[in-house]
């Protein structure tokens, strides 16, 4: 073959499979835990992270995102982190973002772009739009005289600072869902007292072929790079693969995904 036409090809491959890795997947988990009260048995948080509004991820991927949000019908969204390239991409996100409206609520935390700048504009707009910052807070989530916890971890990458868990204080028998940018976080730190980590960060390696990833943002390689894992000390944690870009423009073989965990409560707390 001609090295023009080779070129073309693989050319045309490459735009093939960058095309399919940015289309948005659902991924569904089914979490079963013996502090799930009865009420929230079947309830179905949605979680997002890494947007990089605007990267690969624009604006017409943006509105694709909030319509199947809406068609998912969750019935709380929580976000992880890194939501923006520019400050003037605040706004619009966040906007956009409110109109989802689940019934139960929508909660995040910042990632590392997110503290090095507009800090004060996304702190804003997600007031704006009713977006519950956890920055070491832990808020409180009622259904039918029953409750969980939504723990958050502000600037996971400044252990000096925040190398405490926020769930520390919380108590063992209830449901503790601790929402971190990176994953890592959940392996360096101990956090009693929490059933589930939800983090991001990774952005599934953002090109991973033939189980090869070129760069993982973790300190701990592929062990965190996507996925339902598990620290040493037995904490479940799901990293989502995000639904942006960093660096460079290209996702292949890591498709950005909205993740679904659907909350059991155990059989016999529903008798």
């Amino acid at each position: 073959m001609p090295t023009k036409y080779f070129n073309l090809s693989l050319l045309l491959l490459l735009l093939l499979l960058t095309s399919c890795a940015t289309s948005i997947k659902t991924t569904r988990y089914d979490f079963q835990s013996p502090d799930v009260p009865p009420a929230f048995d079947s309830c179905r948080i949605a979680f997002v992270s890494d947007f990089h509004y605007k990267s690969l991820f624009n604006e017409r991927r943006l509105n694709k995102l909030v319509r199947k949000l809406q068609k998912l019908h969750p019935d709380m969204l929580l976000m992880g982190g890194d939501y923006q390239e520019g400050c003037q991409y605040v706004a619009p996100l966040f906007d956009a973002l409110g109109e989802v409206k689940p019934p139960l609520g929508s909660y995040g935390v910042l990632g590392n772009n997110d503290y090095e700048r507009c800090y004060e504009e996304i702190v804003q707009s997600m007031k704006k739009n009713d977006i519950h910052l956890l920055e070491h807070k832990t808020d409180t989530v009622w259904m039918d005289n029953e409750y969980i916890l939504l723990s958050g971890v502000r600037n996971p990458f400044d252990l000096r600072r925040n190398g405490i868990s926020p769930t520390i204080s919380l108590a063992e028998d209830d449901f503790v869902i601790l929402l971190v940018h990176t994953p890592d976080y959940a392996q360096q730190v101990k956090m009693p007292n929490t059933d589930l980590v939800l983090a991001g960060h990774t952005h599934g390696g953002q090109v991973y072929i033939l189980g090869y990833a070129p760069m993982i943002p973790s300190a701990y390689g592929k062990r965190f790079r996507y996925g339902k894992v598990q620290t040493d000390e037995g904490v479940p944690m799901i990293v989502t693969s995000g639904l942006g870009t960093s660096q460079r423009k290209v996702r292949i073989g890591a498709r950005p995904e909205v993740v679904i965990v659907t909350l059991i409560s155990p059989p016999s707390l529903r008798e």
